[in-house]
């Protein structure tokens, strides 16, 4: 795999800012601004709020737990981060590869199973039982020799997963 020193600094720079520095500069800029800026010009709100001190400890044990459910829903209860990894697996080949191998590899690891259990008993595998097995090899074999990381054969694969299950 080629290094592209360039766009992996720029990542990290990116990943770091984002992150990190630029949370930490909006949390505060946030506070401040509203503080002085809305708070203090508002005589009701400086009863809830006397000093930028309160403001901040009454706004940091408010917010954080309300920021930590609204982080839970987003990955838990709502369709949202189901949607970015739908649109990672689109997008990100590498990704994609990884998962059609793995469903690749389970299956076959099942048909093989089936295999052993039944020479080892006093069943053998029918002509049914080879055919899926050939059918499968040929399935396999066709999406290695096909796909690339820039065409699509990963995607359709994927996007067909469930259709395929046969065991």
């Amino acid at each position: 795999m080629e290094k592209h020193l360039g766009f992996r600094a720029w990542f990290y720079f990116r990943n770091g800012w984002s992150l990190y520095f630029a949370f930490i500069f909006a949390a505060i800029n946030t506070l401040t601004v509203t503080y002085y800026l809305a708070i203090e010009r508002i005589p009701s709100l400086l009863l809830i709020f006397p000093s930028f001190l309160h403001y901040i400890v009454i706004v940091t044990f408010v917010g954080i737990p309300l920021l930590i459910f609204i982080g839970y829903a987003h990955y838990k209860k709502t369709a949202a981060f189901r949607s970015e990894v739908d649109i990672s697996m689109e997008t990100n080949p590498y990704q994609r590869r990884m998962v059609v191998n793995t469903e690749a590899i389970l299956r076959l690891n099942l048909k093989l199973l089936d295999l052993i259990l039944k020479s080892s008993a006093v069943d053998k595998a029918s002509k049914k039982d080879l055919e899926n097995i050939v059918v499968l090899q040929n399935e396999i074999s066709q999406l290695l020799k096909n796909r690339t990381f820039t065409n699509e054969k990963d995607l359709e694969f994927f996007r067909n997963i469930d259709k395929k299950i046969s065991f």
